[in-house]
């Protein structure tokens, strides 16, 4: 089944841009299951950890929302092998009328992940992919990953990278080898600079580098910065006040479920100084135009 989206612009209150499936129907999780507890302690997380795409679905419709879901295809780097993007999508089409898959390939695997990246848009309509640098093992800048890139711009998706901390090994000896330098903001900005019809988020403040990410979506007109992964009432406050003046159609609603509940994330957004001229855009109105789902 291929996806083909059925959501009502008007019959959602907002547009989650970052939700993980982390578990499919044949009992299998995205991480193995150390990385799973660490990234659930460094978040005090006690929700379904490990959502289904049917559990995601009946979380969002029960609340009137919208959401963007993926996996990370990290297999080369972990040795894990990846959830399957292309039941994600099959399954998400099934829930066209709250879910938006994005697709996820590895980007060690070089010539095959563009081949997969293809097939994901063309077969299963998935709209845009997530990477993890810092999970996956790779630096976006670097000229072996440009025909992936190339590729997504020509197709016409949208491309979400991680940046900054991640919760995934926190704690552990070395971080379990994950390095956080690949998940510079900046290493994004060749992309963007390289593939200007290439629509890209920056998911999360990318904090300790927020500064880096509000320069480069302040002066690349393909680049958004999504606010998931923090709870509002800890964003950076420069983060919070762009988001409400120069950055308020560049600055998407996201809450990382199940790391972090979108519940908790609107009840604390509500409570920040955002003008309401800003709110609907960060909300939903943002998100629906860069997915081309305005209607």
């Amino acid at each position: 089944m291929t996806y083909a989206p059925r959501i009502d612009p008007d019959a959602i209150v907002a547009l989650d841009m970052h939700a993980h499936v982390e578990a499919d129907d044949h009992g299998r999780l995205s991480l193995d299951q150390e990385l799973l507890d660490a990234s659930a302690t460094y978040f005090r997380a006690d929700q379904d950890r490990t959502p289904t795409v049917e559990r995601l679905a009946a979380h969002y419709r029960a609340r009137s929302m919208a959401a963007v879901v993926f996996t990370v295809d990290a297999t080369t780097a972990l040795g894990h092998p990846a959830l399957s993007s292309e039941e994600i999508a099959e399954q998400a089409a099934e829930h066209a009328d709250v879910l938006v898959p994005f697709g996820s390939v590895d980007p060690l695997t070089g010539d095959a992940a563009v081949r997969r990246a293809r097939l994901l848009v063309e077969r299963y309509g998935v709209r845009g992919f997530k990477f993890h640098p810092s999970l996956q093992a790779f630096r976006p800048d670097d000229p072996a990953y440009a025909p992936l890139w190339a590729t997504l711009e020509e197709l016409g998706v949208v491309a979400l990278f991680h940046t900054g901390q991640t919760g995934i090994g926190a704690g552990l000896p070395g971080g379990r080898g994950i390095k956080l330098r690949w998940s510079d903001p900046m290493l994004i900005d060749d992309v963007a600079a390289d593939f200007p019809n290439l629509r890209i988020v920056l998911a999360h403040p990318g904090v300790p580098w927020v500064d880096s990410s509000m320069a480069i979506a302040t002066h690349k007109a393909n680049v958004f910065i999504d606010l998931s992964g923090w709870a509002p009432k800890y964003l950076p406050p420069q983060l919070v006040r762009q988001a409400g003046t120069i950055l308020r159609h560049k600055v998407l609603f996201g809450s990382d479920y199940p790391v972090l509940a979108p519940d908790r994330w609107l009840a604390e957004f509500a409570a920040l100084d955002v003008p309401d001229l800003a709110r609907p855009l960060i909300l939903k109105e943002n998100a629906l135009a860069l997915l081309g789902l305005s209607g």
